[in-house]
């Protein structure tokens, strides 16, 4: 069985005092609907655990019932942290569970293949992201104002979401940040505190996630498209 852990939680201040950029309307809908819709439409996700915060819980029925979103679904209250939130979705998910995909609620663009790709990746390796390699020329600077240098990018990589492991594999990792008071706010780096190889999936398409209000007419087109 494969379960999703749609974390929706948060509240990204860089938006903009007052304003929660997961129910900001893009090409028609929330931008966590579309979220939703991506992991509902995809066949190989057997069930969803949407992780909000406490009082949410009604928008996200709601939500539901206006899109049709009809696949199997529990909601969870969120955690101080996203690690914490994280947590307390795979305390939610299935008994039968077997692999877990892990979302950022405020990446609407990811596609059913990419998903699909990276829960076949997590059934052979034990873990996988989704990635694109870095492009861009990178420096590196010691005040934020004068280049240091020239950081090599030949061997680095953008991670994304879905972040995908098989069940055991997680929990284990995310234990093992807990037990050491440690908070990460990206899931494999909990699997490189055990040893847990996790293999890079390159996203075939833009997979953009929405931080500040330049993002949305990129996404709105990407969408739309």
């Amino acid at each position: 069985m494969i379960s999703a852990i749609i974390v929706a939680a948060g509240k990204g201040t860089r938006m903009g005092a007052n304003v929660d950029k997961l129910w900001l309307e893009v090409a028609g809908r929330p931008v966590v609907a579309h979220t939703w819709q991506k992991f509902n439409d995809a066949a190989c996700v057997d069930e969803i655990i949407l992780v909000v915060r406490d009082g949410m819980q009604p928008h996200f029925t709601e939500l539901a019932r206006k899109f049709h979103l009809a696949k199997p679904f529990r909601l969870v209250v969120g955690g101080a942290e996203r690690q914490d939130s994280v947590w307390h979705g795979l305390s939610a998910v299935s008994p039968k569970a077997e692999i877990v995909a892990i979302q950022d609620a405020a990446r609407p663009c990811t596609s059913v293949e990419l998903i699909a790709a990276t829960i076949a990746a997590a059934r052979e390796t034990g873990a996988a992201v989704a990635a694109q390699p870095v492009t861009d020329t990178l420096k590196e600077t010691v005040d934020g104002k004068i280049i240091s240098r020239t950081v090599d990018r030949s061997k680095l990589w953008s991670v994304q979401t879905p972040q995908t492991f098989r069940l055991e594999v997680i929990r284990r990792a995310i234990s093992a940040a807990r037990e050491k008071n440690l908070v990460l706010t990206d899931d494999t780096a909990a699997c490189e505190l055990i040893g847990q190889p996790v293999q890079l999936v390159k996203s075939g398409t833009p997979n953009p996630k929405v931080t500040v209000p330049a993002d949305l007419p990129f996404i709105e087109n990407l969408l739309q498209a």
